[in-house]
């Protein structure tokens, strides 16, 4: 029985040639070596689709680490389809599946084209599925009864006479469902098509004119105008895929192609002006609709003619396609008020910025630099999310009592509330080793609760959930009042006036310097642990807690050196006088700030609470500045795919193929049926049928005995005078 998975999987097998060349010929076109060459692109395109592809490398430096950063970068893993070993598997596999074709391609031919006429009467009875019957009719009746019945099931026949056989037979083969075969071809050329054009329209064509004509990669930031013509490709490329941003009111000619880690510019033959940008947004703040208003020059002619690219709907003009493919910031210029989040200062300095630049900031000792990536006019929050993403730790038993004597501005809860905050700015703090933060500032305050608070968000890991610091903001709905309350707690002279304070309000006047000093003593240092100024140890000068400051210090001072018996008692005084005094340090802040001192009531006390739990969280803050937007100019810009892809249509015309291909390997079956007709008695015949097909079904079967039916005019039933076959003992 012959089938597809007869067809051998080893070489093609050369006759002249070296041994060596050979051998490779032999290999390349194996169907091992293309199964494991599939193997390696799957595991490859794996990678390449989990490991996020293109982006800079100070990113994946924040996702990865310097050292793996090098190692991934070094092996192209962050452009994993256009990395030269991936082309080169490519290639390989493209030669090797054309090799298969070339082999096994004139093997199906003739196998079509074969009747397989010359089968003995022997072999057919080794068959499953056969049948043998007498007939009355004479031979020639018989043999163009059963032509005639195959024709009208749609078969191909041959008739010729059985050679070997001196008594005189006739011998009936018939085949049909050859499209089975064709299927291979048409799958295995379609793999072929579908290559070259990727290939094609890929960067190995681009990398090929490097090569060739003396182009290299940037790898350095510059103006447009300023990059050299060894680093800009022809306008003539026959392919390329690049993408290029245009703000508002710009224009641009220019694609930029990201090769590896570095890039070409592509000179368009055309200019795209943008004339304005339109989105649309859901109540989700998400975007509903955006499309560009544009108008397109042609640089030969310097005809201009207005057009509108939606998403969907691109502009194909001169062979290049433009889609329009997001859109982002186009250089809005941002304002900013610097808060120190350390020291004792409280004084903020202005600061200004473009969406997409950087500065060098530093106090002296450090130095940090200031990354502004984004801006976003609208953000709808899920605000109750938001309130539970705090910075502190989980809380102990114990710090869940300091919440409850301390009070908590924000009740934790489990609702979704979707509110649009405003304006955000987007930017990173990178250190000398080049780690970085990434900081989501509201600009406005947010209300929370009944209380309004400035939302800090910071995330150390790429793609990570933010961690926001909630400021509460003062009766003037600005950040001044917490700001100042934090400069105080961090200067050693105000946290003893607010110590002196808190000692001559809660005692007598009469009281014994004994009690004083004790009451300075435990005061002093309540407020000094939860400003991060932690005791050491006398011995190695360690610190006695890990926590940098705030509550959680706090915490785990006192169950370092209070006996657990003892905790419950320790912590409500710690509690008494950690409230007291940092109602204190309020008052010296805000006297020094030449305002009254602040009066007892509700909205001053919730104030309080809320500032508190701030300053506990502020310790956890891994910035020394906090950037608080103050005004902003919006620019948007449309962000555009261009594309020549000649190898478009090749790839269409092999998707074609592969459709075609795999339906009749999959929904055809090749079927054959024989038939040896001799002459049996005065006038009668005797036919032996046999059938096979390349996918035995259920369905097969039944055409089995509906054309052994139609034939040879016999039902299921095996005749009595059939001669018994391999298969029949």
């Amino acid at each position: 029985m012959s089938s597809i998975s007869n067809l051998s999987t080893s070489g093609l097998q050369l006759r002249r040639g070296s041994r060596a060349w050979r051998s490779l010929v032999e290999l390349l076109s194996s169907m091992r070596f293309a199964i494991s060459l599939l193997v390696i692109v799957a595991i490859a395109s794996i990678i390449g689709t989990v490991l996020q592809q293109g982006e800079a490398l100070s990113n994946y430096v924040d996702q990865f680490g310097p050292f793996w950063t090098a190692v991934f970068h070094r092996i192209d893993l962050f452009n994993v389809y256009s990395s030269w070993w991936f082309l080169l598997i490519m290639a390989f596999l493209v030669v090797s599946t054309t090799l298969c074709l070339t082999r096994n391609t004139p093997k199906i031919i003739v196998d079509l084209k074969s009747f397989k006429a010359n089968i003995r009467e022997q072999g057919l009875r080794s068959f499953h599925d056969k049948a043998e019957v007498e007939q009355l009719t004479s031979r020639e009746t018989t043999v163009a009864h059963i032509v005639s019945e195959l024709k009208g099931h749609g078969y191909a026949v041959k008739v010729q006479p059985v050679e070997s056989d001196p008594q005189g037979a006739t011998m009936v083969a018939a085949k049909t469902g050859g499209l089975n075969r064709i299927g291979y071809i048409l799958a295995h050329s379609a793999f072929v098509l579908i290559c070259v054009g990727g290939l094609l329209d890929g960067d190995m064509m681009i990398k090929l004119q490097m090569l060739l004509l003396g182009k290299h990669v940037l790898k350095t930031n510059m103006e447009i105008s300023q990059v050299p013509k060894q680093n800009i490709l022809s306008v003539r490329n026959p392919t390329y895929r690049g993408n290029l941003s245009i703000p508002e009111g710009g224009s641009s000619n220019m694609a930029i192609l990201t090769i590896g880690d570095g890039s070409v510019l592509q000179p368009l033959p055309f200019s795209i002006t943008l004339k304005k940008f339109v989105v649309d947004f859901y109540s989700t703040g998400m975007p509903r609709l955006f499309a560009s208003n544009v108008e397109i020059t042609d640089r030969k002619t310097g005809k201009t003619f207005p057009a509108t690219i939606k998403v969907n709907e691109p502009l194909t003009y001169d062979g290049v396609t433009v889609f329009q493919s997001g859109f982002d910031d186009g250089g809005s210029h941002l304002q900013f008020k610097a808060w120190p989040m350390q020291g004792p200062g409280d004084k903020a300095f202005t600061l200004d910025g473009d969406v997409g630049s950087s500065r060098q900031l530093t106090n002296g000792q450090q130095a940090l630099r200031l990354e502004i990536t984004g801006f976003r006019l609208m953000n709808v929050e899920n605000m109750s999310a938001a309130q539970q993403d705090g910075r502190t730790p989980p809380k102990t038993d114990l710090m869940q009592k300091f919440d409850q004597h301390l009070g908590a501005a924000v009740k934790r809860n489990q609702t979704t509330k979707l509110t649009n905050v405003g304006p955000a700015v987007i930017y990173k703090l990178r250190d000398a080793a080049g780690q970085a933060h990434e900081f989501f500032n509201y600009m406005l305050p947010v209300e929370l609760d009944g209380m309004k608070m400035f939302l800090a968000g910071e995330r150390s890991e790429l793609g990570g959930a933010y961690h926001y610091l909630r400021m509460p903001a003062d009766s003037k709905d600005s950040i001044d009042g917490w700001m100042r309350f934090r400069a105080a707690l961090d200067n050693p002279a105000a946290r003893q006036q607010a110590v002196d304070a808190y000692v001559k309000d809660s005692l007598p006047a009469d009281a014994s310097p004994t009690l004083v000093n004790q009451l300075k003593d435990t005061a002093g240092r309540t407020l000094d642990i939860f400003a991060g100024d932690i005791p050491r140890d006398p011995k190695s000068g360690a610190p006695l807690v890990k926590a940098p400051g705030g509550l959680p210090a706090l915490a785990e001072f006192l169950e370092r050196n209070v006996p657990k018996d003892q905790l419950a008692k320790a912590s409500d005084v710690f509690i008494r006088v950690l409230n007291g005094t940092l109602w204190q340090l309020w008052q010296v802040s805000r006297v020094q700030a030449g305002l009254p001192a602040a009066v007892d009531s509700p909205a001053n006390t919730r104030f309080f609470n809320a500032a508190v739990l701030a300053l506990s969280d502020s310790t956890f803050y891994p910035a020394p500045l906090y950037l608080q937007p103050t005004d902003f100019k919006q620019v948007q810009a449309s962000i555009f795919q261009v594309a020549r892809a000649p190898g478009k249509t090749i790839v269409y015309l092999g998707a074609i193929l592969l459709i075609l291909g795999v339906f009749a390997m999959l929904y055809i079956r090749e079927r054959r049926a024989w038939f040896v007709v001799r002459d049996s008695g005065a006038s009668g015949s005797r036919t032996l049928m046999a059938m096979s097909t390349n996918r035995r079904t259920l369905d097969f079967e039944k055409e089995f005995e509906t054309l052994r039916t139609a034939t040879l005019g016999v039902g299921s039933q095996a005749p009595a005078s059939a001669s018994p076959g391999p298969d029949q003992t």
